[in-house]
């Protein structure tokens, strides 16, 4: 090895496994540990275990894995338990394959799951189907661990034959299966997790994590571009470290470039945590419940750990190691850009302005999508329509604004509803990141505004889209249409240049796209919109746009 790939390296080495700290050295070679020698110290750096996001879809960072590796290095991320469900829900088995195939080409750890529900409901068009035949096989491949999320939690609990499948193929083959149940409580919940499913990384509120972990799951804690729910679960670290994660789940570039897994230990540590345990939930928790093959400082483990300045909540990655290799330093990542070929499925065409209009009907109210900042979750509001010209329009001054679903993958009408806390002035956005299926997704301010941004992703066959009056801004996404072939760092400067402009246009949200891109998540209650119409996620089906 040469100076910049050492052989040897000392410091104050974190023993997770034991909850020990001790002088020491590490000997490396051909990329593990090849001894753990006690040496004299105190020394001024710590080393430990690299961090690993339980749950996250790459996907949603808007760059391919190899991307995401580069800039997750940096923040001392060494392994992602990666749900491809959204390129799945595109391109099916290809997408998945694409996914395996390009984090192979970059020195980090994916560990990408078999997609559970593809599509995620029926109620929506996605682009194609994992059946319980392809997720079986799937599952039998040795580089993929686990079954992704279980989404249709309806499905477990009424004893749906597809679900049941899948979730039998898992037992059977002895990988651990991951939850997806939202504010599921009480005899539904038990039934859930006596299905076999051992984690769950949607609790929004402590008693319903709490509720959880009597079950038996493991809570993983989320702190995403959208979804935020750190503050609200941090007490189950108290009493429970030893069954938590970390992770992000859903997040975007700009957000990435800042930090990673490494701000939430941090965080932790701030609340009064003992570091140890804080550490023991970013990396060993998830290494042992998936069978990762990343190393915890023990003879024989892949060289895989980080150097960092102090074990307080100020600490700083200085280098993060993978396979015995620098792939990081003080802020830098070191990790080469791979070559990408675009993979898509995209049925591209014009859609009128006209498309989106809608018939008001007098003496009925409209139902209302109420977005909230930082959540999944939407409530559902009961508002008087604007009318003009017999037609309910939206209007910017109410804050009642348009929302409209279109298919990508098929010719067919738009569904259209209308959404409050946007908060656009004027103009519209668009965006080809809709989940599950990834239709494509726009609020606007008036119907040519909405019209001009579905057009532009159009034309990209893929992209988030901004527009107002001559104002046209795409971050073109030709990889399935939620990803970019492009350098990490500098897409995620073009994201934070077209989330300027969507604030110009008069949002308040910290992250408009993000937001956006789940108002069409069925799965999640309690009002959305499909390709096919508006959606009570409570009663899980469709609901009329205007009620008495």
């Amino acid at each position: 090895m040469s100076a910049s790939n050492p052989t040897t390296l000392t410091g104050n080495i974190v023993d997770l496994p034991n909850r020990r700290v001790f002088p020491g050295t590490l000997r490396l070679a051909d990329g593990r540990i090849e001894a753990v020698i006690p040496a004299g110290g105190p020394f001024s750096t710590w080393i430990v275990p690299g961090f690993v996001d339980a749950h996250v879809h790459v996907e949603s960072s808007l760059l391919v894995p190899s991307e995401f590796a580069r800039l997750a290095v940096i923040h001392g991320t060494v392994a992602t338990v990666s749900d491809p469900h959204e390129i799945a829900n595109v391109l099916g088995r290809e997408g998945v394959d694409f996914m395996i195939a390009n984090g192979r080409e970059v020195n980090f750890h994916f560990a990408f799951g078999a997609p559970s529900c593809v599509p995620a409901t029926p109620f929506e068009t996605a682009g194609d189907t994992l059946d319980p035949a392809a997720v079986a096989d799937l599952l039998r491949r040795e580089d993929v661990p686990y079954l992704s999320e279980m989404m249709n939690f309806p499905g477990v609990v009424n004893g749906d034959a597809d679900v049941l499948a899948k979730l039998e193929t898992a037992r059977r083959l002895g990988k651990p299966v991951d939850g997806h149940a939202p504010g599921l409580r009480g005899g539904g919940l038990a039934q859930y997790a006596a299905a076999g499913i051992s984690t769950d990384h949607e609790c929004f509120q402590l008693n319903e994590a709490l509720e959880k972990r009597k079950h038996g799951m493991k809570i993983a804690l989320r702190e995403g571009s959208a979804a935020r729910n750190f503050d609200e679960l941090a007490p189950l670290l108290r009493d429970h470290a030893d069954h938590c994660f970390f992770c992000a789940d859903d997040k975007h570039c700009d957000s990435l470039l800042l930090h990673h897994i490494d701000e939430l230990v941090r965080r932790a540590i701030r609340l009064g945590n003992d570091p140890i345990a804080m550490l023991r939930v970013a990396s060993l928790n998830p290494i042992l419940h998936y069978g990762l093959p990343v190393g915890l400082l023990r003879e024989g483990d892949s060289a895989d750990f980080l150097e960092i300045s102090s074990l307080d909540a100020d600490f700083r990655v200085l280098r993060t190691f993978i396979r015995g290799v620098p792939v990081a330093e003080n802020g830098r990542s070191l990790l080469p850009g791979v070559p990408v070929k675009p993979v898509n499925r995209f049925h591209a065409r014009q859609v009128p302005a006209d498309a989106f209009r809608v018939r008001n009907e007098p003496g009925k109210t409209l139902r209302v999508i109420e977005a909230r900042e930082h959540q999944l979750v939407t409530g559902c509001l009961r508002l008087s329509a604007t009318e003009r010209d017999g037609l309910a329009v939206a209007d910017p001054d109410r804050d009642l604004l348009k929302i409209t679903v279109v298919n990508r993958y098929a010719e067919a009408p738009p569904a259209v509803g209308f959404i409050r806390n946007i908060g656009l002035k004027h103009g519209a956005l668009a965006s080809s990141v809709a989940h599950d299926s990834h239709n494509i997704v726009a609020v606007g301010a008036d119907d040519e505004s909405l019209a001009a941004a579905v057009n532009l992703v159009m034309e990209h066959r893929g992209g988030l889209a901004a527009v107002s009056g001559d104002t046209r801004e795409i971050l073109p996404l030709p990889v399935a249409g939620l990803m970019s072939e492009g350098d990490g760092f500098a897409v995620a400067a073009a994201y934070t240049k077209l989330e300027e402009t969507a604030k110009r246009f008069g949002t308040p949200l910290a992250s408009p796209f993000m937001t956006l891109s789940f108002m069409a998540l069925l799965v999640i209650p309690s009002l959305k919109l499909s390709d096919k119409g508006l959606f009570d996620g409570d009663q899980f089906r469709f609901t009329d746009l205007f009620g008495d």
